[in-house]
């Protein structure tokens, strides 16, 4: 185990600065917007663009990998990111912050599927599992940390652009002075959408929804909290609980899944999100200890619905097909990132803070009535056939294809595919 560990530790460390300054810069951008007077549908179309520039990263950053190399390409990457979080905090206009939203979301996209990429050639069968489980305490961690830096400055002045530009560039050293050696080639990134919906509608449909809740949240969330007029230290508290508690409820509702039909899973949690999110828009709560309990179960329930659709598709999926399935997956979230701060951001602005919860309550519920109408439509996997629940970063802000790569059960499906290659050639002999 630690000399396994030992030999990615240059990488983690790179992959801790980059998600630190990650979480930093995407709670300080809202709240610098919102003391700027942008408007609520301004500061949703940021988070727009980001999603947008990261799935344009997912598919051009892999050309740029393969034209200049990975390290060179990651210098490029996070050296852009800690450029653009300082222009960020010279030049404060709305559009100039569109455009620069979208760079970063496309830089760090490409800078985490370099990293994703190395930990995935540093892994073995035997060793996936340990690596994939440090990386995701790492992730985790660093966005929580990350967040939480925005409390140590005043999100008024530029120091804390500048701490994001420094974390980006620390995010360079490991990496660059690391003997590890370089991994293959990126694959490009594709998707079928006529596939993945034939194999699992519940999964398509879920993780598009999701990915609008998600997104919305995850945008305005920060925006939400400064409208109500709780502190700073409680908006990075109250971002940070609804990460934690939905990543400790996955495994004992994914457990649960795992013996029962997950889309009665999906779909009780989906109504139990939307519930809360209708609480929070009713009473409307004022008292940071109130937000904080109430947001902390929203994320409980909303940040499981993920990987409960994924586990769910690739239950009907066969082994081998486990990598495209979830990159597909993963390609339809990041779309529903993109349409889901649009939609609350018009609701926050037409009517009141809480609203945001409104647009997530919606997309809830249309995952819940979906996944109670296929249930009559398609008889489920039996228990015994079922793939182990495995739990998933859905809170990550840079979730990209080749994350899925690290997962245990791409393995599996590697040799599965072996195998079957195996048989078709002894057949023909």
């Amino acid at each position: 185990m630690l000399s396994s560990v030992g030999s990615i530790v240059a990488l983690l460390l790179g992959t801790a600065f980059l998600l630190s300054g990650s979480g930093l810069f995407g709670l300080l951008i809202p709240l610098r917007g919102q003391y700027e007077g942008f408007s609520t549908t301004a500061l949703g179309f940021l988070g727009t663009c980001w999603a947008g520039g990261f799935i344009a990263g997912c598919y051009l950053g892999p050309r740029l990998v393969r034209r200049v190399g990975h390290v060179r390409a990651f210098g490029a990457f996070a050296a852009t990111g800690a450029i653009v979080s300082l222009v960020n905090g010279i030049w404060i206009n709305e559009i100039v912050w569109f455009i620069l939203r979208a760079f970063t979301g496309f830089t760090m996209a490409g800078a985490f599927m370099v990293i994703e990429s190395w930990l995935n050639e540093r892994s073995t069968n035997e060793t996936r599992g340990r690596i994939f489980g440090l990386y995701m305490m790492v992730t985790y961690a660093s966005i929580m940390a990350g967040q939480m830096v925005v409390t140590l400055g005043d999100v008024t002045t530029p120091i804390l652009f500048m701490l994001t530009g420094i974390l980006f560039c620390l995010a360079l050293l490991p990496t660059a002075i690391s003997t590890a050696v370089t991994p293959a080639p990126l694959a490009d990134v594709k998707i079928d959408f006529r596939n993945l919906y034939a194999n699992s509608p519940v999964a398509v449909f879920g993780c598009l929804l999701v990915g609008i809740s998600n997104g919305a949240w995850g945008t305005l969330g920060a925006v939400y909290g400064a409208e109500v007029g709780i502190s700073t230290f409680q908006i990075a508290v109250m971002m940070s609980v609804a990460v934690v508690a939905g990543a400790v409820a996955q495994v004992p509702i994914g457990r649960i899944s795992d013996h029962t039909d997950r889309r009665f899973v999906l779909a009780g949690c989906s109504l139990g999100a939307a519930l809360i999110g209708l609480a929070i828009f009713v009473t409307a709560p004022r008292i940071g200890g109130v937000i904080i309990t109430m947001t902390g179960l929203y994320g409980l329930l909303a940040y499981v619905l993920y990987p409960i659709s994924v586990a769910h598709a690739n239950d009907h999926a066969s082994a081998n097909d486990f990598v495209k399935v979830s990159s597909g997956l993963l390609l339809l979230y990041g779309i529903g990132t993109m349409a889901g701060p649009i939609f609350a951001g018009l609701f926050m602005q037409w009517l009141r803070p809480e609203s945001l919860f409104l647009a997530t309550a919606g997309a809830h519920l249309g995952i819940t009535i979906y996944a109670l109408v296929r249930i009559s439509r398609r008889a489920p996997v039996p228990v015994q056939e079922k793939e182990t629940f495995q739990t998933i970063p859905a809170a990550q802000p840079a979730a990209t294809p080749q994350s899925v790569m690290l997962d245990p059960r791409a393995d599996a499906g590697e040799e599965q595919a072996e195998e079957a290659e195996n048989e078709k050639v002894e057949t023909a002999a």
